[in-house]
């Protein structure tokens, strides 16, 4: 660990006035500052609070590529972490800074630790934070999937198609929910039934801005439009909130072509055989001229 040379010479000195500060960045741009000092402090465009009690266990950090690990335990306060922002995700893998800091000259710090939040769990009025490295990203998958499904994700850069398109999307207010999973709309009459069904539902506004879910269903009825989702989302949504909704796609060659007109960007592979191939043997009635197999 390389420390400033200014704190070193302050740690050195015996008679420190160093604290912890935690800086947080949600992935909606939201900033969170902690610190067990005693006061308030600033630097670094965030405004760390005394009042928030995060604190965190010793940090395990090794050399090479071992995973750091840590967990951070904070009080849960309308003005930090709320328990509605955890339910929500909205704290699911935000950006972690923890600086060892002079408090009495906020220049002299160094930065102890910097990764991701992982797991988050609520007992007691407070929060428990699991601390991810920058290592762990090196357990993520990488590279292309052999498959005959797509696997690009609908709007990406590698589909490149626009979500925003008023052909692939809708802005629509909520009429009614069930059971925070079933949505009615009004009829959305310029849009086949169905056509949401393997989409996505996004919620613009309310106290659940942000939320997204998985479309499982989409049925039009007399004068509305039933969206069904695969799971719940954690958060109520009220009626008059305003909701998108992005055309489903199943990953299918043929529905890139018939419904996006996307054939070339489309990231699978049709054409590989099947477990059926494998076994196959040749026969007098069939195709034996080793020809296309479409």
């Amino acid at each position: 660990m390389a420390f400033q040379q200014e704190l070193l010479a302050h740690l050195q000195s015996g008679a420190t006035t160093v604290a912890r500060a935690w800086g947080i960045v949600r992935k909606d741009g939201v900033r969170l500052g902690f610190t067990d000092h005693d006061r308030d402090l600033s630097f670094e465009g965030f405004e760390f609070r005394a009042s928030t009690g995060l604190t965190a266990s010793a940090l395990e950090q090794g050399t090479g590529l071992a995973v750091d690990n840590s967990e951070a335990v904070g009080v849960l306060s309308d003005a930090s972490v709320r328990s509605e922002d955890i339910a929500a995700g909205r704290l699911d893998g935000a950006e972690v800074i923890c600086w060892l800091v002079n408090w009495a000259q906020t220049s002299e710090r160094s930065v102890l630790f910097r990764g991701a939040l992982g797991e988050l769990r609520q007992a007691g009025g407070a929060f428990v934070a699991e601390l991810r490295g920058l290592s762990e990203r090196l357990n993520m998958p990488r590279g292309r999937v052999y498959q005959r499904a797509c696997s690009a994700v609908l709007g990406d850069m590698r589909c490149g198609i626009d979500v925003r398109d008023p052909a692939f999307s809708v802005e629509a207010t909520l009429v009614s929910q069930a059971d925070r999973r079933v949505f009615r709309f009004d009829d959305l009459e310029n849009f086949a039934a169905g056509w949401f069904t393997h989409g996505q539902l996004r919620v613009l506004s309310g106290e659940s801005l942000g939320l997204t879910g998985l479309i499982k269903r989409d049925v039009s009825e007399p004068d509305s439009r039933v969206i069904e989702l695969w799971e719940a989302l954690p958060l109520d949504v009220m009626a008059g909130d305003q909701l998108r909704l992005i055309a489903g796609c199943d990953k299918r060659f043929s529905t890139c072509g018939a419904k996006f007109d996307n054939r070339l960007n489309f990231q699978g592979f049709p054409d590989i055989p099947g477990e059926d191939w494998i076994t196959s043997y040749p026969t007098k009635t069939g195709n034996n001229s080793g020809g296309s197999l479409r």
